[in-house]
């Protein structure tokens, strides 16, 4: 938690830079950190110029689609928010009703799965990309409604092999861990 009495330029200065480090935010989150009110933050994003949740969700995407080139949009569980390819990327996953166990209400673990690794293979700037290895860790469960923001990044490349950790999180609590292997496959025309 961020201290009461932080005064105004300081409190616009941290909030600039979580903005920047954590794009997805949202208003209600920002104002409990700061212990202020949401029109506060609403009105501390302008004056620095930052657009609304929704529009800081929309850019990054718009961005981020067009450089993939081992996936179709569609193919990507979650949205794209951040990517560089050959270095990092972002996913933001909403938990609906279709995700979940209905007894219990906690997200079945392949949707987790299928996010981190989707997010991984997106990374590899290849026609064709496909996941060799995976070793993965569900930290706790994850319930009806939570939100999911994955990052991977790329920690080494030998040739074709890129080695690819995913990193899953519930606001600040990690719920998914994942190592993966991923071949850049060479495409050739005619084959199926």
């Amino acid at each position: 938690m961020v201290n009461r009495s932080l005064p105004k330029p300081l409190r616009l200065k941290k909030l600039s830079q979580q903005i920047k480090e954590n794009p997805f935010l949202t208003d209600e989150e920002l104002a409990r950190g700061y212990r202020v009110s949401i029109q506060t933050i609403r009105l501390d994003r302008l004056e620095l110029g930052i657009p609304e949740l929704r529009e800081r969700i929309k850019k990054y995407a718009e961005e981020s689609y067009a450089q993939v080139k081992s996936l179709q949009g569609q193919e990507i569980i979650g949205n794209l928010l951040d990517l560089e390819l050959e270095k990092s990327g972002l996913s933001l996953l909403e938990i609906t009703e279709e995700m979940v166990f209905q007894k219990h209400r906690i997200a079945r673990g392949h949707i987790l799965f299928a996010q981190a690794n989707s997010l991984a293979v997106a990374l590899v700037d290849a026609e064709v990309a496909l996941t060799g290895i995976a070793r993965v860790s569900f930290q706790r469960p994850v319930r009806l409604g939570e939100k999911i923001v994955a990052k991977a990044v790329i920690n080494s490349k030998r040739g074709n092999k890129y080695n690819i950790s995913v990193t899953s999180r519930s606001e600040n609590e990690v719920v998914f861990l994942g190592d993966f292997i991923i071949f850049a496959v060479e495409h050739k025309e005619g084959t199926r």
